[in-house]
């Protein structure tokens, strides 16, 4: 009924850049918000960064000036743009969003996730 299709991971060099996109598409009547979540091996899972229906965005402590949230515009489409990555953001990556579908049944959806490596 409803999913969250990620792209755009990859090996970059620390210092590099890499933009991760998430297309959600189904039975959807609003987003109320969709962001990004991290998790490595071993590691709990960090919450990146989220944009809220009206535009808002808040940031993890951890990428706060490097990495940037937006809508793109194509319909139920988001971005996230990593600037001066370095070897800590080596993550899974996976995008999250808050949907309502068109029959009114509001749930939290996970995409598969991409990877992401910065090598040093």
């Amino acid at each position: 009924q409803v999913q969250l299709v990620e792209t755009g991971g990859g090996l970059v060099q620390a210092g590099g850049s890499l933009r991760l996109s998430c297309a959600a598409s189904g039975s959807i009547f609003s987003i109320n918000a969709i962001g990004w979540y991290r998790q490595a091996p071993g590691k709990e899972r960090e919450w990146v960064a989220v944009i809220k229906d009206g535009g808002t965005t808040n940031y993890g402590d951890s990428v706060k000036g490097r990495f940037t949230i937006s809508r793109g515009n194509a319909k139920n489409t988001v971005y996230l743009q990593m600037n001066s990555l370095k070897p800590e953001d080596t993550d899974i990556y996976y995008c999250t969003a808050r949907i309502t579908t068109i029959q009114r049944f509001t749930n939290d959806y996970w995409g598969q996730g991409t990877q992401v490596t910065v090598s040093s």
